[in-house]
């Protein structure tokens, strides 16, 4: 009796770590979203040059690619700062959500802080986006595109988790991610990633879906 209570209390702290990961990366969640419709208006032309300035290096392949450009970058910074700002301001009207955030559980819940991390999730996602995209080039592949076989699903479940790594090394600044806590989120996170890019293909925001 006390082992089936034992395993209950278990799953319900589990659900309950899941709800407050979701709740946490919510801005990093939202802000990559927002940042593929910004992309899709041709606003501020000026920034839709690719980071790597068309660099080719000796192995007669791109730098990056053409689809990591400094709209995308600006865009999921200032996205950033957006998304965590007003999903502060609903956190602090919600004593729930308040509670079950990591981001205010050794940090109070302001705008400059909201601010400041919305930065540095925004800034991680891309960043931690362009060693893969190198390696893609290295490999012969396509910008948006992947391999087939095996190797294509390792390199479909890369696309999904580089980004996410950046923004959970961003939330170990203000909260100590333990490392079962850590593997939890990159699988969340890829799950999540892969969802909201189906949606975005329906949506006829992305070429592909993964």
């Amino acid at each position: 009796m006390n082992s089936f209570g034992d395993t209950e209390k278990c799953q319900e702290h589990k659900m309950e770590t899941v709800l407050r990961m979701y709740i946490t990366l919510l801005p990093a969640i939202a802000a990559p979203a927002l940042n593929m419709v910004w992309c899709k208006f041709h606003y501020l032309k000026f920034l839709e040059k690719p980071i790597d300035n068309h660099i080719v290096l000796k192995d007669g392949k791109r730098l990056f690619g053409a689809n990591k450009t400094w709209k995308g970058l600006a865009g999921m910074a200032v996205l950033g700062i957006i998304c965590a700002t007003v999903w502060g301001a609903v956190c602090g009207k919600s004593q729930f959500l308040s509670m079950h955030n990591f981001m205010y559980s050794h940090f109070n819940n302001s705008i400059r802080y909201n601010a400041l991390m919305g930065l540095l999730f925004g800034l991680a996602y891309s960043l931690f986006e362009l060693p893969n995209s190198f390696i893609k080039r290295r490999m012969d592949i396509e910008p948006g595109k992947s391999k087939s076989g095996p190797a294509g699903i390792v390199n479909i479940f890369i696309d999904q988790v580089d980004s996410v790594i950046g923004c959970v090394l961003v939330l170990n600044l203000v909260y100590k991610v333990s490392i079962s806590m850590f593997i939890g989120f990159i699988f969340l996170g890829a799950f999540t990633h892969i969802i909201i890019n189906i949606l975005l293909y329906l949506l006829k925001l992305r070429k592909t879906m993964m």
